[in-house]
């Protein structure tokens, strides 16, 4: 078998994604995905301009040398737009080899170590009442793990809270909008939304949160350990990891598990975490990280210091990435827990897929290769539209992390 094209479908059905398709010679093809929020054309440019054409007359089976020539052959090594534009191509060649050999691809990474991958949604809300309102809501239609934010009182615009009567999604078309921030309100808030969360919910539901990156080490610890009553099942991004040593610092002070990565795309960005232990699970995601090629291999070194996953899956990935994070999930003995930010009605149209969710749990399907498919004819209606992320000021006007 010899891949003889591949090809971009960039489409933005309620939001951007960047789909690679790579074709062979006997008919098979594969699909990855290369989206990276707020900086799609970027990847997309980086593959049609300097991957897809070392692509063809390649092996399409010879994942491992393929990806090494993609990572070491390039020289410049690393960073989010070359590791996604990565991911793409090994996610692609994944799916091909599981439809060749006509069996799902978490089979190809060992086989189901478990009968289905505990997922998480997001509950939110203006205020602590309507979050709660959000958490009960989740329970009733079947999640056992949900993440809780709520709007801060007197800061206009709070992560993880929609606009009214919208289902929260953080990019938005235009330039980028600015938000304020107080760490300071928010720490005299946080501990209030989940004492009133766990009392609404009890002792058995996995509660979850997203710091996002807004805190000092010092403060991060001072959070966590006000948390530490409420039981939660993980503290996510409570600082910036491009130091890792300042996950030591809140380590020392509490015993809230600690979860981080969503934006790293590299083990290395996670080996002192890891080794040190400074970190409970690994967020990195498998289209950012660089493909299921480095993701099994990453989940087995975080296996060795008793870390677990926990891929990011909100919607700035597309259903490919769901289904390739849910066989690696399957299939590595560390699973954690996986994200589930369900993707909007037009876009599961747009890419039919075979897993599902049921009672708490999600499943890749046994569909050969990922399961995913996309339908081109309707990807068409709707051309790619410049978004952003937002970002953040302190109340002072100081830039800050969003």
């Amino acid at each position: 078998m010899k891949i003889t094209g591949a090809r971009l479908i960039i489409t933005s059905p309620d939001r951007n994604f960047i789909t690679l398709r790579i074709d062979t010679d006997e008919g098979i093809y594969g699909l990855g995905d290369g989206t990276l929020n707020g900086r799609e054309l970027a990847v997309a440019s980086y593959l049609t301009e300097h991957v897809i054409p070392c692509l063809i007359g390649r092996d399409p089976f010879q994942t491992e040398d393929i990806w090494q020539y993609l990572y070491r052959g390039a020289y410049w090594r690393r960073g989010p737009v070359t590791m996604a534009a990565i991911a793409a191509v090994d996610v692609a060649l994944w799916d091909i080899k599981g439809k060749a050999l006509n069996t799902p691809v978490y089979n190809l990474l060992g086989g189901a170590s478990r009968n289905g991958c505990m997922v998480y949604t997001h509950a939110n809300g203006a205020d602590i009442a309507e979050a709660v309102d959000s958490v009960q809501k989740h329970l009733a239609e079947g999640y056992i793990a949900v993440r809780a934010q709520a709007g801060v009182p007197g800061i206009a615009s709070s992560y993880g809270v929609p606009k009214k009567g919208k289902p929260y999604e953080p990019a938005e078309r235009g330039l980028p909008s600015e938000s304020l921030w107080s760490t300071e309100k928010y720490l005299r808030f946080a501990p209030k939304l989940f004492d009133a969360v766990r009392n609404a919910v009890g002792e058995d539901v996995h509660l979850l949160h997203d710091v996002h990156h807004r805190l000092t080490p010092i403060q991060a610890a001072r959070l966590g350990k006000s948390l530490e009553p409420y039981d939660l099942f993980w503290m996510e991004d409570a600082t910036p990891a491009e130091h890792q040593e300042g996950f030591k610092i809140i380590r020392q002070h509490t015993t809230t598990p600690l979860a981080v990565g969503e934006v790293f795309n590299s083990i290395w960005d996670a080996h002192d975490l890891v080794r040190n232990q400074w970190i409970d699970y690994l967020r990195m995601t498998v289209s950012h990280g660089g493909g299921i090629t480095p993701a099994k291999k990453t989940a087995d070194f975080c296996d060795l210091y008793q870390v677990k996953t926990g891929y990011h899956g909100a919607t700035d990935l597309s259903p490919v990435t769901m289904a390739a994070a849910l066989h690696v999930g399957l299939a590595v003995h560390n699973f954690g827990i996986q994200e589930h930010m369900p993707h909007t009605a037009l876009t599961d149209e747009v890419f039919p897929h075979a897993y599902k969710f049921e009672n708490g749990y999600m499943h890749p399907g046994d569909a050969p290769g990922l399961g995913v498919t996309i339908d081109e004819d309707l990807a068409a209606k709707y051309p790619y539209q410049r978004a952003y992320l937002p970002v953040a000021r302190l109340l002072d006007g100081t830039l800050t992390d969003w």
